[in-house]
């Protein structure tokens, strides 16, 4: 059963369909060999929501992600994930977890960034702070490229991007994180932290 989920990880397909009609977006069926995929068009930016799997010897995790490629002003970074037993682990490892002066979600989440005073500036929007906080499981990040196996940007483009273990099925959760993209998206850009630009890709 391991082996054959690694060749043919779960597909969310009718839950994704109806993801899209509610979003407005595209469903893209990768058949037997790809994994299935939902489009959206916000503005000038392509929203996409996938699976990929990670395999590791007889041992394999299918995770689910969100990704809008943008054009990055100033090269603004930043990572928001939940705190868990392992998070202690990280500061020692040099890991700065700033604060925003929201106790809740201070407590809650680890917030990284290269820029303190604008990623505060980020979270200060309370629609912000409430997408995030309605997701059970989150790793939310700007980073550079898609690493090693996936696209590499042209200078200036970096990737609004989530992640999480497992894949979604619940379109409430799915809808909330496109719209979690969508608000992120424009306030980059009421800050001057993005271009206004089709990234071009």
């Amino acid at each position: 059963m391991g082996i054959m989920r690694t060749l043919f990880p779960p597909k969310p397909q009718g839950v994704w369909r109806q993801l899209s009609e509610r979003v407005g977006g595209r469903f893209l069926d990768g058949g037997l060999w790809k994994g299935d995929k939902v489009e959206v068009d916000f503005r000038q930016w392509v929203i996409t929501l996938d699976t990929y799997t990670v395999s590791t010897g007889q041992f394999s995790s299918t995770y689910t992600r969100l990704r809008a490629p943008y054009c990055n002003a100033e090269g603004f970074r930043f990572k928001v994930y939940r705190k868990s037993v392992f998070t202690g682990l990280g500061k020692l490892l040099g890991l700065q977890d700033l604060e925003i002066g929201d106790p809740f979600f201070d407590e809650a989440f680890v917030i990284q960034a290269n820029d303190a005073p604008r990623v505060r500036e980020l979270l200060a929007n309370e629609r912000v702070r409430a997408l995030i906080a309605a997701q059970p499981s989150i790793l939310f990040s700007v980073q550079d490229d898609e690493g090693w196996f996936g696209r590499t940007f042209p200078d200036g483009v970096d990737e609004l991007y989530f992640t999480t273990v497992g894949v979604i099925k619940d379109v409430e959760r799915l809808q909330q994180l496109f719209e979690l993209f969508a608000e992120v998206l424009d306030e980059l850009c009421r800050m001057g932290s993005a271009y206004e630009d089709n990234p071009g890709l």
